[in-house]
């Protein structure tokens, strides 16, 4: 059995998948039990917590919707009573990408409630538990396309955006009571996100050539969240292949 950091815990929402699994399994080598958020698809997030628990930590999943208020509570608040996450990592988005011309209200809304009102709502049920503590580390996972804009991705550049001025706002609140906040922003990972381009067309734009790896992500995460990083807060960490500077 590893001992996880002193009992610890790390939450991660949508972490069924790509870049979310690879950071709890991260955090979970690290020695971090893991709380394993994802909405609806099981047998994803089952094989999550195999690998997890293969190696001696324990893993709990934790089916709900983050921009549902009252599934937020119900998964969270009978936890909360007994435990706190000492790292809240906010992964959970995805993308409905078209011109805004074309874009319907739901496509606009859908895109900004998973990523902001996901990480109002999964973040603000933590964190009097992390202030009372006075201790914690918030990972929000922004992007590229939320420095930068990415046309044909409008309202997903506003909700990445919008995260990472939250990012900021957040750790300019509560860095006194040491929970540090900080932003990572992937380029092109390999995903199922991106397993749709045209990689022939993109990696041109990327100076180091390639498409990133998950877990080149997961390792920035895992550094930000141990105490190498107890000077860093309110932070926008690249990982982007040098595609935007």
């Amino acid at each position: 059995m590893i001992a996880s950091p002193k009992g610890k815990i790390a939450l991660i929402t949508g972490g069924s998948r790509g870049i979310g699994s690879a950071i709890a399994r991260a955090l979970a080598e690290d020695g971090y039990h893991i709380w394993l958020n994802y909405k609806k698809n099981h047998r994803a997030a089952s094989e999550v917590m195999r690998q997890i628990e293969s190696i001696g930590i324990n893993c709990r999943l934790l089916p709900f919707d983050v921009t549902d208020p009252k599934s937020v509570a119900e998964a969270l608040s009978p936890l909360l009573e007994k435990e706190t996450p000492y790292i809240l990592v906010n992964n959970a988005g995805f993308n409905k990408d078209v011109l805004l011309a074309l874009m319907t209200q739901t496509e606009w809304k859908e895109v900004l409630s998973v990523s902001l009102d996901g990480f109002f709502l999964v973040t603000k049920s933590i964190l009097a538990n992390m202030l009372r503590k006075r201790e914690g580390r918030i990972i929000n996972i922004v992007s590229t396309s939320g420095q930068s804009g990415m046309p044909g991705q409008v309202n997903y550049s506003a909700a990445k955006a919008g995260l990472i001025g939250a990012t900021k706002a957040l750790a300019s609140e509560i860095a006194k009571r040491n929970v540090l906040v900080n932003a990572v922003s992937p380029g092109f990972i390999k995903t199922e996100m991106t397993a749709d381009l045209d990689e022939k067309k993109i990696i041109p734009m990327i100076p180091a050539g390639r498409f990133g790896k998950p877990e080149e992500v997961a390792s920035v995460v895992a550094f930000l969240c141990s105490e190498k990083a107890s000077y860093i807060t309110g932070q926008v960490i690249s990982i982007n292949g040098g595609a935007y500077m």
